[in-house]
């Protein structure tokens, strides 16, 4: 496998691209002219500009690939995982779309393609972790908690949105499911805030978003709950925009306009929540998985605190996040990966090697997950 196309030059499709390309032959596509003329400087990297939303378009751009990127913004998530099956490719997907996967499963193993979605940091190396674990212990218990953030902290909003602001609003929208005492629980998304104490950084706030996603359906476990961290206060601001009726998609009547609140929202909310050169981002992921193991019960924690790389001038979330989707794609590229169907990342932690390819890999780029084992 050689030829490699890269879906989306946003902040973490980029830092794909130029990881990728010290190893494949990579194109980048998008619709965005200046993003992908950040692109211009990396002489392994084509560059191509098309509007993968319209009909056929992802269909006829990955035909003539050996691998696909998916790096879109959720609302495009899932149709192009679709399309591009349809197009008969392997496809590593990191977009967070609300659609279920799985309804691609049998479609994916018709065509006798690898669809691995989800593989990212959060989802995504959460769901390496466990499905690392499930397979060594009785797991009674996980929890995700994570969050990328700017180190500079300013008012009103103490953020800027590290991934495609759409899907930052969508963690604010999305009802989150988390599993309780072997039952499944809806519960409105900012709902059940808490504080947590999180080295280096201090006090952050989390609560309850839709993060745990395929692991609903592919493990067992009696208590599974993912968080997202924010800088505390974040929850009450973001609610009364919420409560509002800020994030409605509900159409209003303005001057005799039909205007979608969200839209309005987006327009002012993306150039006040958007990374200034070279600002400085952190991610920070926290796993802890409990259970019996040889019969002692046992705890794992998994901490990951990663900053802005002043040297490559790469965000933090842009390395997290697309350093683990280009482990998995250097790993499937090895023919590690025998799954064929919808893969969710879970499935490639079950398998040690796999598990500490990925591992290892991310330590490579200074990406480390730090142990504690109780």
């Amino acid at each position: 496998m050689k030829r490699i196309v890269v879906l989306g030059a946003g902040l973490v499709g980029k830092s794909i691209a130029v990881d990728l390309s010290k190893t494949f032959d990579v194109t980048t596509v998008d619709v965005n002219h200046s993003s992908l003329e950040k692109l211009s400087k990396y002489k392994n990297i084509k560059t191509y500009l098309t509007d993968l939303s319209e009909e056929g378009e992802i269909q006829r751009v990955v035909k003539d690939f050996d691998l696909v990127i998916g790096s879109l913004p959720g609302y495009m998530g899932y149709e192009t995982v679709k399309q591009t099956i349809l197009a008969g490719k392997d496809i590593i997907d990191i977009s967070f779309f609300r659609e279920d996967p799985f309804e691609l499963d049998e479609l994916a193993k018709k065509q006798n393609v690898t669809a691995i979605i989800d593989a990212g940091v959060a989802p995504g190396m959460g769901n390496i972790i466990l499905g690392y674990h499930n397979e060594k212990m009785e797991v009674s218990s996980y929890k995700c908690y994570g969050g990328g953030l700017p180190f500079k902290r300013e008012w009103p909003y103490e953020y800027k949105a590290v991934f495609s602001p759409l899907d930052v609003l969508e963690e604010y929208i999305r009802p989150a499911r988390y599993v309780l005492n072997g039952e499944l629980v809806v519960r409105e998304a900012l709902s059940e805030a808490e504080i947590g104490l999180f080295e280096p950084i201090g006090s952050l706030q989390a609560w309850n978003t839709d993060g745990l996603r395929t692991l609903i359906k592919t493990m067992k476990i009696p208590n599974m709950i993912e968080k997202t961290l924010r800088y505390p206060g974040t929850v009450n601001y973001i609610k009364v925009l919420r409560e509002t009726g800020f994030f409605s998609s509900d159409p209003l009547l303005v001057n005799g306009m039909q205007i979608r609140p969200i839209d309005v929202t987006a327009k002012l909310l993306f150039p006040v929540w958007e990374l200034k050169k070279d600002e400085e981002d952190y991610t920070i992921l926290r796993v802890i998985i409990k259970g019996k193991e040889n019969g002692v019960e046992k705890k794992y924690t998994y901490n990951l605190f990663d900053r802005f790389d002043k040297v490559t001038h790469t965000t933090s979330m842009a390395r997290t996040t697309g350093y683990t989707c280009t482990a998995v794609a250097h790993l499937f590229s090895k023919g590690m990966v025998k799954h064929k169907g919808i893969c969710p990342p879970e499935f490639l932690g079950v398998d040690k090697k796999n598990f500490d390819f990925i591992l290892n890999y991310l330590i490579e780029r200074g990406v480390e997950y730090n142990l504690t084992e109780e």
